[in-house]
């Protein structure tokens, strides 16, 4: 077995494991600070804005040996704005332009032919107008409320409104630190942007839903025991399903980190940032979101209600009364069992001890 494979081993037996609802004020202040960097980012620099939002033309040439630098120069002088260049397979180039209208298109087509040295009928000016990227902006709004409606019916009706509503502030905390990621590196948002947003909250939910389905296994019969306080059963759930998120969320950033990092830092596939960065921030953020906030915020939830208040005084008094005797204690970390059963369960291990053999009875008679 695996380094990796026998940690998650140890940590779903209870055997080792990390604090991470007991720290939970230390991960709140992280969450905070990083909440507060986003939006300030957000609120000073702002998004910006793709052509599909903004409006302008996309022009794009023919095989020629001007550089991206060179088609910036003159695209920028020409509109007055400043220009997107990329350079295509065939040797060609994409020239990108915001805020420009059909006659000044054509000026600008013409200067481009002229300093680029390219026939201006083999020159291809497409414009785009803003009510198009004003539907998808509406379209997407709408999907993600809608989605944010079902997902806080669906969790309320398969755990509780606790665990739904820890879910909900889960899914807005990423995507507030994505957004404001976008504004700070200053990425264009494009609809590549906009799917990726609305593909990371799949999978944010995803570990979500994996770790509060350990709470929900662990948390069966918890009144009836004396070993563990709901915050630590939810700790020890937590550690269970640890290494299982880990391995989930490396797996799907792995791709994604490819797509960033080669196909838009190293081969210049500028398109291709506009949906990884999204995706790449929100993975990310998502595997922390389940782990440091959803978790810990659920355990405050649910320590606040009147059982939970008197599961806690009885464990800490049976702690007190079995330090004051110079006893060691239940463990914290043993699983939580139901008093009587385990009283069924010495039952039949003392009757199976003294139970004599079908032989010995044959014998006696």
């Amino acid at each position: 077995m695996s380094r990796l494979g026998h940690l998650g081993a140890r940590l779903y037996r209870g055997e080792v494991g990390y604090d991470f609802v007991g720290k939970r004020k230390i991960w709140y202040g992280i969450s905070i600070l990083i909440t507060i960097t986003a939006i300030v980012g957000l609120a000073v620099r702002g998004l910006t804005m793709g052509i599909e939002f903004e409006g302008g033309a996309v022009f794009t040439t023919p095989k020629t040996s001007a550089t991206v630098a060179q088609a910036e120069d003159v695209a920028q002088r020409a509109s007055g704005h400043d220009a997107i260049v990329q350079k295509l397979g065939n040797k060609g180039l994409r020239i990108q332009i915001s805020g420009i209208d059909t006659a000044k298109s054509d000026a600008i087509k013409t200067q481009l032919s002229k300093e680029l040295k390219v026939p201006a009928e083999d020159i291809n000016a497409d414009l785009v107008g803003p009510s198009w990227g004003d539907q998808i902006a509406n379209k997407a709004w709408t999907g993600l409320i809608v989605f944010m409606i079902l997902v806080v019916i669906y969790l309320a009706i398969a755990f509780e409104w606790r665990m739904a509503l820890a879910a909900l502030v889960a899914l807005i905390h990423d995507i507030t630190i994505t957004v404001g990621v976008y504004a700070l590196v200053g990425f264009e948002v494009t609809p590549g942007t906009v799917i990726g947003l609305l593909t990371i909250l799949g999978y944010s939910l995803y570990d979500t839903v994996v770790v509060f389905d350990g709470l929900k296994e662990g948390q069966r019969g918890i009144t009836k025991q004396t070993r563990l306080t709901y915050s630590e059963m939810a700790n020890k759930s937590l550690n269970g399903t640890l290494v299982r998120s880990i391995n989930t969320t490396v797996v799907a950033l792995l791709p994604v980190a490819g797509l960033l990092f080669i196909g838009g830092g190293v081969l210049g596939a500028g398109m291709l940032n506009d949906i990884s960065l999204s995706l790449f921030v929100g993975l990310a953020a998502g595997a922390y979101s389940s782990i440091f906030i959803a978790t810990p915020l659920v355990a405050d939830l649910k320590e606040r209600d009147p059982q939970m208040k008197a599961l806690k005084k009885r464990v800490l008094a049976k702690r007190a009364a079995a330090a004051a005797k110079g006893e060691t204690g239940e463990p914290q970390d043993a699983e939580p069992q139901d008093d009587e059963a385990e009283a069924e369960t010495a039952g039949a291990v003392v009757g199976q001890r003294r139970q004599p053999s079908r032989n010995n009875r044959g014998k006696r008679r």
